[in-house]
């Protein structure tokens, strides 16, 4: 009876935890904003934004705050807080225009100073009204956390700041675990511009031409010489983290970095230095003043000076020397750097940031990544299609013709084969070189071309070692002959596939998947056309004797096939050809 009753006692408190969470009844983590529902927060990107209908105000004026999404969400928590102690209590209070989906609570003793749903209702926005009060802090951030179901939430998403009518934005001071001082911020009011880029200032955008102020996809870095110091700009879509690196070469890794990390809407500025292909870690003395940032929208915008040269921090790079620069984002948990989101923009050319004020061009992969790219590419698309095609095609043609004391279409095979193994082996080296040895984060990309490679070498061996035509073995080389050389361009496929994606080639998708998809589609159209050939079905011409033919009973069977072999043959490889310049366009395209 005792364990019934314990049974139903624990029964009855989960429910009640459930409907609590579904009813929007969350006042218990009015200061945290994290749900109980288990799991950890979701630090991919924030579908989610939160905006208001002003950018100052007064006490006792009326702030429209919205909360809306891509993609639906079922619960959310909405509060304000005072941007100089985000952690502190809930400010002001609420009104609601939508009682059927948002209701007000009582969080830290202040009624309607939070909202939140009504039910698990699935919505994409949510509008509800703050009333300034009296009193009120010179600055204020709205934060929300929102559930899109149950386990899967973001938590404390920041809005843009706002600001007290005739009042000074308070400076923030945070100090970090590896900071030997504090860090002094200053919010910034006005979004960077292109105001100045390439006469006072020099300016690197991504993609180029974009303009930080409006366009929200828009990454730029600036920076401007004012005596023994410079003074950057860094602004990015993200609501992790972006950054910049300054790199004496091509590879990322020994770079000096600097870091705006978004931590529950603090963006905290710091520089760093990144050890081989490790995360940066942070400098143990704060190099950096006149630190500033915003965040709204989902962009992270910040600036900072330092000196020009800073010889007790011999991680910290001199600015009179060239230097490639490296601008990424990513994600961040709990306001550490967990794991890039957007592929590295690198500079085309070194530049000397003390140098002439200019526009900076740069790409998303290095040449040598685009070498490696065409190589493989050219190989599997070109060579070994139509090596494989040939082969097929011509086997029986010209039986008493001899190229090189073999027969035509085996030298034909072979000596494409030859090229794919030669392409495949300079291909294949061009990674290792970029990443100076094989990388400790191997990716399926990686691994799948290593299993190409293998089965590319295994081949020629295989074919060194065949038997005689007439061996009782010989169909056993026939079979691992096929096989291996079909698996191979199978994986070559899927290897191809997987490596649009790669951050070092950052090819545009999804049309690069669009044209590959209608090479794959076009091979296999023409090996079942090829097939059917073989099987008989089509007609092989005349089985008439040639008038002319010096033999008596000679046909020209053969002849007229060797025609219509070579028309398919042409119009193959005009359509395998199409589909690699379109490919090799995009890769020299970025």
């Amino acid at each position: 009876m005792a364990v019934m009753l314990r049974t139903a006692l624990m029964a009855f408190g989960i429910l009640a935890s459930v409907t609590s969470y579904r009813n929007g009844k969350v006042e218990k983590v009015c200061e945290s904003m994290v749900p109980r529902h288990g799991g950890e927060p979701n630090t991919t990107a924030i579908p989610y934004t939160l905006t208001v209908d002003t950018s100052e105000f007064s006490p006792g004026d009326h702030i429209q705050v919205t909360l809306s999404g891509s993609v639906h969400f079922e619960g959310f928590l909405i509060e304000a807080r005072d941007l100089a102690d985000v952690d502190g209590p809930a400010i002001g209070s609420f009104m609601l225009l939508n009682p059927a989906v948002s209701q007000l609570l009582k969080c830290h003793m202040i009624q309607g100073s939070a909202v939140s749903q009504t039910s698990e209702t699935r919505k994409t926005e949510v509008s509800v009204v703050w009333n300034a009060p009296t009193g009120a802090p010179s600055a204020v951030l709205f934060l929300a956390t929102v559930v899109a179901h149950y386990s899967n939430f973001w938590i404390k998403i920041p809005s843009p700041v706002i600001t007290q009518s005739g009042m000074t934005p308070p400076s923030i001071s945070s100090t970090s675990s590896t900071s030997s001082a504090p860090e002094t911020t200053a919010i910034l009011l006005q979004p960077f511009s292109l105001e100045g880029c390439g006469v006072w200032k020099s300016c690197l955008q991504d993609p180029a031409g974009c303009d930080p102020s409006t366009d929200l996809d828009c990454f730029f870095l600036s920076y401007r010489v004012e005596g023994q110091s410079v003074q950057f700009e860094l602004s990015g879509t993200t609501h992790g983290y972006v950054s910049f690196a300054l790199s004496e070469d091509e590879w990322m890794g020994n770079d000096d970095v600097y870091l705006c990390v978004n931590n529950g809407g603090h963006v905290h500025v710091e520089a760093a230095y990144a050890t081989g292909r490790s995360y940066p870690e942070a400098a143990d003395k704060n190099v950096l003043s006149d630190v500033g940032w915003r965040a709204a929208g989902g962009v992270i915008q910040c600036s900072f000076r330092r000196a020009v040269d800073i010889p007790q921090e011999p991680q910290r790079f001199s600015l009179t020397h060239p230097y490639f620069l490296f601008l990424a984002q990513g994600i961040a948990q709990r306001g550490q750097i967990n794991k890039h989101e957007r592929q590295p923009f690198i500079s085309a050319q070194r530049h000397v940031i003390t140098g002439t004020p200019e526009i900076v061009t740069g790409s998303h992969s290095p040449l040598i990544m685009k070498c490696h790219g065409a190589l493989m590419l050219i190989a599997w698309m070109m060579s070994a299609s139509i090596g494989t095609f040939f082969a097929g095609l011509f086997k029986p043609d010209w039986p008493e013709k001899t190229l090189f004391g073999q027969k035509v279409w085996f030298q034909v095979h072979r000596g494409l084969m030859w090229l794919t193994l030669a392409l495949m082996i300079a291909g294949f080296i061009l990674p290792f070189v970029y990443r100076r040895g094989w990388s400790t984060e191997a990716t399926a990309h990686m691994c799948l071309g290593c299993i190409v490679m293998a089965l590319t070498v295994i081949q020629p061996i295989m074919a060194a070692l065949r038997p005689a035509p007439d061996s009782s073995c010989r169909w056993i080389f026939n079979w691992l002959h096929w096989g291996v050389g079909n698996t191979a361009e199978v994986f070559a496929v899927v290897t191809i596939f997987v490596g649009m994606q790669q951050q070092s080639l950052c090819l545009p998708l999804p049309q690069s998947t669009g044209i590959l998809s209608g090479f794959i589609v076009w091979v296999a159209f023409s090996k079942i056309i090829l097939v059917i050939y073989k099987l008989g079905l089509f007609q092989r011409g005349s089985e008439s004797p040639d008038e002319h033919a010096i033999l008596p009973g000679h046909s020209v069977r053969w002849k007229w096939d060797t025609r219509c072999k070579m028309i398919a043959l042409a119009i193959f490889v005009t359509g395998i050809s199409l589909f690699l310049i379109a490919l090799l366009c995009s890769i020299s395209a970025i």
